[in-house]
């Protein structure tokens, strides 16, 4: 099912980089099968944790989608930069060899990073233990972009937890 994700979170978690699960996979680990193209991750944004994660995703022939140095991601200050003069919202990577999904990473995050993960749930997965957004988390984070695909998964998620005893 997670197939295509499964290499780039098995090797995050392998690499000890601290995320979270959200999107349209976290969609999927909470039960509702429906296609999602790209990874969504929420990362601890301290520089020494986006050095791990990026180094990770280059090891697995991953690149910005923008022409600029992967590693400048991980400077808090060239980061805000993107953000403010860019309207970053994610850093966006692709596979060079098409193999895997497209990745993004929040670039300003709307929500606290480490309540986030607090109230995640932990799956395993191939023997690591992997952070997935919380229910409720994943709800409001849809609810707020509000994109059509969004409400739909928002309709879905409710209904599995209606179910949930």
């Amino acid at each position: 099912m997670l197939g295509k994700f499964e290499r780039v979170l098995e090797a995050l978690a392998g690499s000890n980089v601290d995320f979270v699960i959200v999107g349209g996979v976290a969609v999927v680990m909470h039960g509702h099968l429906r296609m999602t193209n790209d990874l969504d991750l929420a990362v601890d944004l301290t520089e020494r944790n986006l050095e791990r994660c990026l180094g990770c995703l280059a090891d697995l022939g991953y690149q910005p989608q923008a022409p600029v140095d992967m590693m400048a991601f991980a400077d808090a200050d060239q980061r805000q930069r993107w953000v403010t003069e860019k309207n970053m919202t994610v850093f966006s990577l692709w596979s060079s060899d098409r193999s895997g999904p497209t990745v993004d990473l929040f670039a300003d995050p709307p929500f606290d990073y480490h309540q986030l993960k607090r109230r995640a749930v932990t799956v395993s997965l191939a023997g690591h233990d992997v952070s997935v957004v919380s229910l409720d988390d994943l709800v409001a984070m849809k609810q707020a972009v509000g994109r059509p695909q969004d409400l739909a998964d928002v309709l879905s998620l409710k209904q599995i937890d209606d179910r949930d005893p």
